[in-house]
């Protein structure tokens, strides 16, 4: 099968490496500089590998391009780009018109489309396909499905081959084709009735997480105030082998799922006049975490960041990987500087961002806040660098750091 990926970021690339063992796979992605990367088979993303991109070129079986031209004759389009939010923290879906959009001017026979990126229920059948359809005019049979992407990047025990995808059709024989795509390189399909129940699926996978990291980060701040160690009393709750699913607090949440999906859910609850209090309080507490840090750590200096050297080890949103696509950790490193504090970074796995670059983990620091702990850090130098060291991750085992 010829397969047609629209982006090539998280989602599209792994799944685009995935499809080309066993199909002819047609990268698109509309950024210049990922089209040349990968053109010379250099991966940008945790979990794929450069060698994996080389070989699939050079047998022929996958093909990144930004040119528009070279989509035509495929037998399955798949959207795969990111649905952020707006500054209001609504859903924007101005990616996903795009894509659809380019799918739309690239169709040339009767095919498939699926749709891969994380929305509300409704979004394939009452905004993609709508697009598609007006731009079509009935020239092509087009069938439409849903299978919600889940990617965790940097994560090598769970991968497209082994993750259990959902996938469902708008009919019958959309959810069989879908089927038959996937199942070229997933071991695990679970279909649904509607494109609708897998939608919603993926929301509330993420929300479900996003709710229990809020509760157990409201649970540090109640621990802190009766000076009992959360990480200690965590761990006796785990002891339980039956109704306790173990959750640990830190810095927020981050990346593009689950900070992001819960708000779909809210937005799209609201347009069905219902309301969501517990999800955007579950949303609100975790949002807040960097201001509660940063106002810890001031009351362990003494009550003032002015003049204050301070050193934020992880700028990821989570450990080994580079990904800093909502990290509460830059949220933390702004609030920092409107504080009047002199804020460095060291993360060597993301390197660079915002035209700053990672600081050597040494020097004398006024403090040190922990807010991700990549496997490559030497906790011997983290104590070395600052007699304060605030630990948002609570893997560091001393008796002289402070945790949440």
């Amino acid at each position: 099968m010829k397969i047609v990926i629209i982006g090539q970021g998280y989602v599209g690339l792994t799944l685009a490496i995935n499809a080309a063992k066993v199909n002819t796979v047609i990268g698109f992605d509309l950024d210049p500089e990922k089209i040349e990367s990968l053109k010379k088979g250099i991966s940008y993303i945790e979990g794929v590998d450069s060698d994996a991109i080389r070989s699939s070129i050079d047998s022929g079986n996958y093909l990144p391009t930004g040119n528009p031209g070279d989509l035509g004759e495929a037998d399955i389009y798949v959207i795969a780009v990111p649905t952020p939010l707006n500054s209001l923290r609504e859903p924007d879906l101005a990616f996903l018109k795009s894509a659809s959009h380019v799918v739309a001017s690239s169709i040339s026979k009767d095919c498939l489309v699926i749709n891969e990126s994380t929305s509300f229920p409704g979004t394939l059948r009452d905004f993609i396909k709508p697009i598609i359809e007006t731009e079509i005019q009935g020239r092509f049979k087009i069938k439409y499905a849903s299978s919600p992407e889940r990617v965790d990047p940097g994560n090598s025990n769970w991968t497209h081959k082994n993750t259990a995808r959902l996938i469902s059709g708008m009919d019958a024989e959309a959810t069989e084709q879908a089927r038959e795509f996937y199942g070229t390189f997933c071991e695990n399909l679970y279909a649904v009735s509607s494109p609708e129940v897998a939608e919603l699926a993926k929301l509330f996978e993420n929300t479900f997480r996003q709710v229990n990291i809020a509760l157990v980060n409201e649970f540090a701040k109640i621990s802190n105030g009766l000076s009992i160690s959360v990480n200690e009393v965590l761990d006796a709750a785990n002891t339980k082998p039956f109704g306790f699913m173990k959750f640990n607090p830190g810095l927020g949440v981050g990346g593009h799922c689950i900070p992001v999906d819960p708000s779909y859910l809210s937005y799209i609850s609201r347009k069905s006049g219902i309301d969501t209090e517990f999800i955007d309080l579950a949303n609100k507490v975790n949002l807040e975490m960097p201001q509660y840090v940063s106002s810890r750590v001031k009351s362990l200096l003494g009550g003032a960041y002015i003049g204050k050297k301070i050193l934020i080890v992880g700028l990821a949103y989570k450990s080994d990987v580079a990904d800093t696509r909502e990290s509460p950790s830059i949220e933390l490193l702004k609030i920092l500087q409107s504080f009047g504090a002199e804020v460095f970074w060291h993360d060597d796995v993301v390197g660079e961002w915002s035209g700053s670059f990672s600081n050597p983990l040494a020097g004398d620091f006024d403090a040190v806040i922990v807010a991700t702990l990549h496997s490559n850090v030497e906790v011997r130098a983290i104590l070395n660098s600052s007699q304060l060291v605030f630990d948002c991750t609570g893997k560091i085992k001393s008796t002289v750091v402070h945790h949440l």
